[in-house]
């Protein structure tokens, strides 16, 4: 007889059993509740970046465009200073409490304060405490997201089959850059079918609004995800563990990840996020322009990724990191000089930037959280990882303007080459962790 089911599933040759059907599913939840959510992590920074130059004029009266832009700026990376707390928060609740509430409370917060800003009003209408109130929303969302990243790449890291850790680990940049090119191709379709006074008005309000309710929805999405089973098994073994002890026995991988985060976070914010905001502010080029180039340049790293990732698990995590960090310090100086004022040249600079760049994006979840054991993998990266993102990125978009601004824009790039050597020689000190078994280590 052929087609008689059994407990595992039908034996019908070729055919699915029910088991793997729904290992199947869980892949497919586990990637798209993850990839969904840290999309909207990148979405909603972007957006902000990408629309400053519209709405900084609605909460900051200085009377300069650029003044204006700067202090927009300044909130941005105000959001980055709360970015530590949420690692830390976020990373303990993950490390005691599982990935999956970990996930599911961060986009939950992260969604609220999108929802915040796009219904704050102006400062004409309640006068500084609109500033006020930005900036409180901006803390709220630097806090999820310092705990989105550590929690999601953590959670996928340790989903993944040891063979393709490299590949897998490869989605949480390929949804962050997904996020960045919805936002930025929102603004594209927005500066391209409003004019700028309907921009001004209640444009920008558009994808703030959006990302609340996609944060809610992915919420929805995460609840129903199932915990990893590299942290089902660690079960009272990591309950138990000192959060402070393991820090201290862990120091070193700790100061590896904060260094080796400098050079890339300040490259990457500046080429792949604020890049469009920047053109159109301080070189000229047209506002539509400027964001279909940030598109076009985004969905070269979103193609490349998956590629590094690859490489990465044939020939291991530092040679793939290698070609980033030398990559894109070769990289800098004529690529800024590329640019000029047009969007074609803008495209063609972003685009071989975020090529280069994607071997560092694709390969650095999987590095990082194959460094520490099941009760420090969230937090052991959250923290560190947060801190050079707060200290060095969130201020990339604001140094590069001010610099500009007195018209020394070349220092810089000196600035970020130096923060990529930095990088660099961090990278020495870090060993190969291609293959490690992730529950052998507690």
């Amino acid at each position: 007889m052929t087609g008689i089911a059994t407990e595992s599933g039908s034996v019908n040759a070729g055919q699915p059993t029910v088991r793997q059907r729904s290992e199947r599913w869980e892949k497919a939840r586990a990637i798209v509740g993850v990839g969904t959510g840290n999309g909207i992590e990148y979405f909603d920074w972007t957006v902000y970046a990408t629309f400053a130059a519209f709405f900084a004029p609605q909460f900051f009266h200085t009377g300069s465009a650029v003044s204006d832009l700067l202090a927009s700026f300044g909130v941005f990376a105000v959001g980055f200073v709360a970015r530590p707390f949420g690692g830390l928060l976020f990373g303990w609740l993950s490390d005691r409490r599982g990935r999956k509430l970990s996930m599911t409370l961060a986009v939950g917060l992260a969604a609220i304060g999108s929802l915040v800003i796009g219904l704050t009003p102006t400062h004409q209408t309640i006068g500084v405490a609109s500033a006020v109130v930005l900036v409180v929303a901006r803390l709220a969302q630097g806090v999820a997201h310092g705990g989105e990243l550590p929690s999601a790449q953590t959670y996928i890291v340790e989903f993944a089959p040891t063979a393709r850790r490299g590949l897998w680990s490869s989605l949480i940049y390929i949804s962050n850059t997904t996020g960045v090119v919805v936002g930025t191709l929102l603004g594209a379709l927005l500066t391209t079918t409003l004019n700028s006074e309907q921009m001004a008005d209640w444009g920008w309000r558009v994808p703030f609004l959006l990302g609340g309710v996609l944060g809610l929805f992915v919420l929805w999405m995460r609840s129903r995800m199932s915990e990893t089973e590299v942290y089902e098994e660690s079960g009272e073994d990591t309950a138990k563990q000192s959060m402070w002890q393991l820090f201290v026995a862990h120091r070193r991988q700790v100061f590896q990840i904060l260094f080796f985060t400098v050079g890339g976070t300040v490259v990457y914010y500046v080429w792949a996020v604020s890049a469009p905001a920047y053109a159109i502010t301080v070189r000229g080029i047209d506002p539509s322009g400027a964001l279909w180039a940030g598109v076009g340049a985004n969905l070269v790293l979103i193609a490349s990724l998956p590629f590094w990732g690859a490489v990465s698990d044939r020939i291991g995590r530092k040679p793939v990191l290698y070609i980033g960090n030398l990559g894109i310090a070769a990289l800098l100086f004529p690529l800024n000089a590329m640019i000029g004022h047009s969007a074609l040249t803008l495209f063609v600079a972003m685009a071989i930037a975020l090529f280069v760049m994607g071997a560092l994006l694709a390969v650095m979840p999987a590095m990082m959280a194959e460094l520490f054991p099941t009760g420090l993998r969230a937090a052991g990266v959250g923290v560190p990882y947060s801190i050079g993102v707060a200290a060095f990125g969130g201020t990339a978009a604001y140094v590069q303007t001010f610099f500009a601004d007195r018209g020394s824009p070349e220092l810089f790039e000196w600035y970020a080459l130096a923060l990529v050597a930095v990088s660099t020689v961090a990278l020495v000190t870090i060993p190969e962790t291609r293959g490690r078994d992730l529950a052998a280590q507690q």
